[in-house]
């Protein structure tokens, strides 16, 4: 197993160290290599993705990646920005299905801002297309009409193939996920009565949906969606949508957790080779201070041995050693509690390791 190490800006270095260790501490015929991206490819070659980290990521099985970005660049050109180079790695691996659990461990049902009785037991997965939709359709830019006035263009599209192969997945994740005695459910959240990008949408996934039988396939306008996940959020099973409603619902999503912190993501491509990473940011004004929680990017190297290297076993030793952790009491400051262990980021990777 050939694993590429990005591990980016920010708290991006700090997060993953601690997901290495964890892999190591599994003692996985896996080798490791480590290369910059986003702020730091800048800083090394004047690229926020360097041709040679492009060319680890492709010679790589899969990714494990931090997180780009950091205010200091803002004001570079639009294509040196570190996010630039997260859009076109992903597009350089064709990975076009993005992966968000929501997920509540018991143990942090107080540390979401809803009431526990809304949130306890919450297990949503997000399915988000993610090489398509208004951040990649042309035209693009910024222009000057005749009369001076300056203009911003973004197309949303959305071709048959795209919207079908998401939904795949989507259908084909909720009847994994689905328990015995019930019906698997897939969400698909568009905004059929204005955009016709996504009326496309709805038409494609009813047509796929006659190929899934064992599937219930409801539809939901994305702002009742948005409504809906703060009103009732167990409601949902699977949700799949777009680029753009996906990017916003998912975040919106990972807050019923109590942080951030704890989500991880997967982003795949046909092959379910993958990309790994937190759902969070690089956060620049945390960087360096050993206070970040790593545990989304050790469930995202979990998220990591299930689904490209198929080795469930390991994925749920990790996700049983971070349950673990967490019920011992340990706590990184975004998630702590009276009467918990606060601990830094590398003791809580320590933590997970000694939970193994």
């Amino acid at each position: 197993m050939k694993l590429a190490i990005l591990p980016g800006d920010g708290i991006g270095p700090e997060i993953v160290a601690q997901a290495v260790k964890v892999l190591k501490a599994l003692n996985l015929n896996m080798t490791m290599t480590e290369a910059p991206i986003g702020g730091a490819g800048y800083e090394a070659s004047g690229d926020p993705l360097p041709d040679a980290t492009l060319q680890l990521a492709l010679d790589s099985d899969a990714v494990l990646l931090g997180a780009v970005g950091d205010w200091k660049y803002d004001k570079l050109e639009r294509h040196l920005r570190p996010e630039r180079g997260l859009l076109r790695i992903r597009k350089a691996l064709n990975l076009f299905a993005n992966l968000r659990p929501a997920l509540l461990y018991p143990e942090l049902a107080g540390a979401s801002t809803l009431k526990p009785e809304v949130v306890s037991g919450l297990d949503i997965m997000i399915v988000r297309e993610l090489t398509g939709d208004i951040y990649f359709g042309q035209p693009r830019g910024i222009s000057t009409l005749p009369n001076g006035e300056r203009e911003g263009i973004n197309t949303m599209r959305y071709c048959e193939s795209e919207i079908r192969r998401i939904g795949r997945v989507a259908f084909d994740i909720a009847m994994k996920r689905r328990q015995p005695g019930q019906k698997a459910k897939v969400c698909s959240v568009d905004k059929a009565n204005v955009l016709e990008t996504t009326e496309l949408w709805r038409q494609v996934m009813i047509e796929l949906s006659a190929e899934y039988p064992e599937v219930e396939l409801s539809h939901m306008y994305v702002d009742n969606a948005a409504m809906q996940l703060i009103r009732a959020p167990k409601q949902f099973d699977v949700m799949v949508t777009g680029n753009i409603f996906g990017d916003i619902l998912s975040d919106e999503a990972s807050m019923l957790t109590g942080s951030i912190g704890m989500l991880p993501s997967a982003s795949l491509d046909e092959n379910n080779k993958g990309m790994y990473e937190p759902s969070h940011g690089s956060a620049p004004d945390i960087a360096g201070k050993n206070i970040a929680n790593p545990l989304a990017t050790i469930l995202s190297a979990a998220m990591m041995l299930r689904y490209t290297f198929n080795d469930e076993s390991n994925a749920l030793r990790i996700e049983n050693a971070v349950k673990k952790a967490l019920a011992q009491g340990y706590r990184t400051a975004d998630i702590a509690t009276d009467g918990c262990k606060q601990v830094g980021c590398s003791e809580m990777g320590d933590a997970v390791v000694a939970a193994l």
